[in-house]
C-alpha cells in the first residue's frame, strides 16, 4: 500500500488556515499534516475550531519540522497559482496541474509532500528552487490566486483517489445499469403508435424514430427510467382514443 502524500503548510499566518487545511484533509482522507513555522494552534482558538472533525486526528497529531528537514525528507510538490510561462526560467516550471498530478502518483511510491505557502505571497522563488516539482490550480487569468484554504482544498478533491477508495466515500455505486433491449424496443415501438396518433408527417416518422433511438441511446436508460416514459408514452396515445368517445 502506498501512503497518501503529506500536506506541508509553510509559516501559514492564520491559525484557521491551518484548521481549514485539516478539514479539508479530513475530508479527502489525507492524514499526515506538516507545519513549518506555524502559528500558536490553541485548542479553544481559530485552528481547532475551523477543523470540524479534524481536531481529534489530524490537527494535534501534526508534525512541525523546519524548511529544510521537509525538503530533504520529502519529495515535494510546490503549489503556487503564479507560473513561468517557458523553459526560461525553471523556479516555477514546468509545472502539473492537480488533475495530471494524480495519474502520475498513484503509481509512485516513497514520501511525497504537498506544500502550500503563505496567504499574502505563497512559497518564495527561493523555498521553490529548492522544491522538486510544481503544481497550479487552472484559474482565470484575470485573477489566479486563491485563498490558502480554498487552494488546499481543491488540490486534496483532485488528488483524494490517492487517499480514498470509491468504497470509502459517502457516495452510493454509481454503475448504471441500461434497460434491457427488449424494454428500450417497446419504447420505440410506443413511440411509433404516438407519432401515428398525433397524425405526425408519415414521410417525418421514420426519422424522428431514428432521432428518438439515438437521443435514449446516449442517455444509457435504467429499466425504472424506460418503464417510466413507456407508461407516459402509453397514456399519451390512449388520450386521442378517450376523447373521440
Amino acid at each position: 500500500m502506498r501512503s497518501p502524500p503529506a500536506v506541508a503548510v509553510v509559516d501559514a499566518q492564520t491559525p484557521g488556515n491551518v484548521g481549514t487545511i485539516a478539514r479539508a484533509m479530513k475530508n479527502f482522507g489525507f492524514e499526515d499534516l506538516l507545519l513549518v513555522d506555524p502559528p500558536e494552534l490553541d485548542p479553544d482558538g481559530e485552528a481547532y475550531g475551523f477543523a470540524g472533525h479534524a481536531r481529534e486526528d489530524v490537527l494535534p497529531n501534526a508534525t512541525e519540522l523546519t524548511f529544510g528537514d521537509l525538503v530533504s525528507e520529502y519529495h515535494t510538490i510546490g503549489c503556487t497559482a503564479v507560473t513561468n510561462e517557458d523553459d526560461n526560467n525553471h523556479i516555477r516550471f514546468p509545472f502539473s496541474t492537480p488533475a495530471a498530478l494524480v495519474d502520475r502518483l498513484a503509481s509512485v511510491a516513497g514520501p511525497t509532500a504537498l506544500v502550500f505557502g503563505r496567504e499574502g505571497v505563497g512559497l518564495t522563488n527561493e523555498e521553490l528552487a529548492q522544491i522538486d516539482e510544481i503544481c497550479s490550480i487552472p484559474a482565470s487569468s484575470e485573477y489566479p490566486v486563491l485563498n490558502l484554504g480554498q487552494a488546499a482544498t481543491i488540490t486534496l478533491y483532485e488528488l483524494r483517489t490517492l487517499a480514498l477508495a470509491p468504497a470509502d466515500t459517502q457516495l452510493p455505486d454509481l454503475e448504471r445499469v441500461r434497460a434491457p433491449e427488449p424494454t428500450l424496443e417497446r419504447l420505440y415501438d410506443q413511440w411509433d403508435d404516438l407519432l401515428v396518433e398525433i397524425n405526425h408527417p408519415e414521410e417525418k416518422r421514420e426519422k424522428a424514430g431514428r432521432m428518438l433511438r439515438r437521443v435514449y441511446g446516449r442517455a444509457d436508460l435504467t429499466a425504472r427510467e424506460a418503464n417510466t416514459l413507456l407508461g407516459v408514452l402509453r397514456r399519451a396515445t390512449e388520450r386521442p382514443a378517450e376523447r373521440d368517445q
